[in-house]
């Protein structure tokens, strides 16, 4: 039998061919770009809290020298601070009473009063309101027709006792002055004779002496106001105030808030009037000697005070 010669070298070569040809189809094709674009990579915007807002307190007014505010009766009421005054005089005054010594300092808490007199109108609504007792009498010093008339609507009530006085404060959520508290917004603290201070007296600064002749208007005076602003503390209408009278009370008074002695027949009034002649009986010290609370005239009228309002 015969055998044909096989070159071993073609051999090879076509087995590498065949080898070859296989491992390509094993592998995998290569990936093609897409047609569509992946989306954009977006930054992220850093995260900042919202601050939460916060309640701007609303700040406390701060009273002091020149602080009003308004009753329930319409009437202006002026602050006056705590603190100690002088009250009562001393013996260089010359025209000073025995129930006004020893001049003494008192402390007083801080409190409330009327700017100016109450009115005929302010009264008026107390009567409407069933409080009050109509004035004694509704005529004034020479005028026929007073109480009632529009005219003088801010003009001083008068014809007014104790009790009356004091009804109207009660009912208008305030009381009559203490002597003292009435004195300190008379004078201030440093024991002036007046109001306006050391400086004699004249026409331009009350309502005194006759010179008038009757009330007039509350508040016409105002060179003649006290360090806090309060009006006619002197002239115009002598003023009822809460306490007892009593001449010997002040070498016994309590230093802080005094409100007079227990027990009494008599109250005080304060301040002079309109037909005032006598020197004595208008400075910020003069103390009455003693009003029976059921009297009542044409020269005395009342203003109110309250430490709450």
């Amino acid at each position: 039998m015969k055998y044909k010669t096989v070159n071993i070298t073609n051999l090879l070569w076509v087995f590498a061919l065949l080898l070859g040809a296989c491992s390509t189809s094993l592998i995998a094709p290569t990936a093609t770009a897409s047609s569509t674009p992946l989306p954009p990579t977006e930054t992220p915007i850093p995260y900042t809290a919202t601050p939460k807002p916060t309640d701007t307190p609303i700040p406390t007014p701060t009273l002091g020298i020149g602080s009003t505010l308004t009753g329930q009766d319409g009437a202006i009421l002026v602050y006056v601070p705590a603190g100690e005054f002088l009250m009562g005089s001393t013996y260089a005054d010359t025209f000073a009473q025995d129930d006004e010594f020893p001049q003494h300092a008192v402390y007083l808490d801080a409190f409330w009063i009327d700017q100016y007199e109450v009115t005929n109108k302010q009264y008026a609504m107390c009567v409407e309101a069933g409080a009050c007792n109509p004035p004694i009498n509704t005529a004034s010093a020479d005028r026929e027709s007073y109480f009632g008339n529009p005219e003088f609507d801010d003009y001083p009530v008068i014809e007014m006792r104790w009790e009356d006085a004091n009804a109207y404060c009660i009912w208008a959520g305030r009381s009559l002055p203490t002597e003292a508290q009435w004195e300190k917004a008379a004078r201030g603290t440093d024991g002036r004779l007046f109001p306006w201070g050391d400086d004699n007296f004249n026409e331009n600064l009350l309502n005194y002496n006759g010179n008038i002749g009757n009330t007039t208007k509350v508040g016409s005076y105002e060179a003649g106001k006290s360090p806090y602003g309060v009006y006619d503390m002197i002239g115009n209408v002598w003023e009822w105030v809460a306490d007892i009278y009593s001449s010997v009370y002040y070498p016994k008074s309590p230093a802080e808030n005094p409100t007079g002695p227990a027990a009494g027949e008599t109250h005080i009034i304060r301040g002079g009037s309109y037909d005032v002649q006598r020197a004595t009986w208008i400075r910020a010290a003069e103390r009455s000697q003693g009003i029976a609370p059921q009297w009542y005239y044409k020269f005395i009228g009342f203003r109110c005070a309250t430490t709450n309002p």
